[in-house]
């Protein structure tokens, strides 16, 4: 089984703009969610929050830069990266944007493969193992690209899972994740798995990633969850 691909969020009230976009992300292998305002971003975000958002400044009722501002207020989607797209092409508007929280700025009309190429950047930086990046953490060296990892010089032999177990674990290093989390990201939503499945793979790779020696380095948080180191 695959892993789930990045969920990108656009927000955009132009059903044709909001189309294109969607056209060349899901081309492009990501999951695609869509809102046309304001309120309905929100209440999606809250409900799976994405990996990446697309946010039109010019919005019904509550504009991108609000949308924005709230969500970089808000401790659990602080860290969402944004790509705010907008007509206004002044230097103040750019700032205003950037200042307000959002990670990139995007000035219309855009190129597509310009757009995409942004979406990539932010992706890895917030989740490099999708875009074939090399993850390390102490002594284990994880390659997204040739799907390998190693602890110090001894080949880690993992199954797809704890591969994308550990893979998630070493993209925020030190970040508790609890067992609903762990199902989102690396089973996917829309397969029905038990938290307990979580456990049983959580032990698999703590007994790959120790078959060599070496402390283990996946830490049980009781009441929370699990974190790499």
């Amino acid at each position: 089984m695959a892993p789930p691909q990045p969920n990108v969020l656009i927000v955009e009230d132009e059903p044709a703009q909001r189309e294109v976009l969607a056209y060349n992300l899901e081309a492009e292998g990501y999951r695609v969610t869509r809102a046309e305002n304001g309120e309905e971003a929100l209440i999606l975000v809250e409900e799976d929050t994405p990996d990446l958002i697309v946010l039109d400044w010019m919005l019904p009722s509550v504009s991108g830069i609000e949308i924005c501002r709230q969500l970089k207020t808000r401790s659990e989607t602080r860290g969402l990266p944004i790509i705010m797209l907008s007509a206004r092409s002044e230097e103040v508007d750019r700032v205003r944007g950037l200042e307000t929280g959002a990670d990139d700025y995007v000035i219309k009309p855009y190129s597509v493969v310009e757009l995409m190429a942004r979406v990539r950047l932010q992706l890895r930086r917030t989740r490099p193992s999708t875009v074939g990046e090399r993850l390390e953490f102490d002594d284990i060296v994880l390659d997204s690209e040739s799907h390998k990892v190693f602890r110090g010089e001894s080949l880690v032999k993992l199954g797809p899972t704890e591969f994308r177990l550990l893979s998630t674990f070493m993209e925020k290093p030190g970040r508790v994740w609890s067992r609903e989390q762990l199902l989102d990201r690396v089973w996917g939503r829309d397969i029905y798995v038990d938290t307990r499945t979580v456990d049983v793979h959580i032990g698999r790779l703590r007994k790959a990633l120790c078959a060599n020696g070496g402390e283990d380095p996946v830490r049980t948080v009781r009441g929370a969850g699990y974190a790499l180191g």
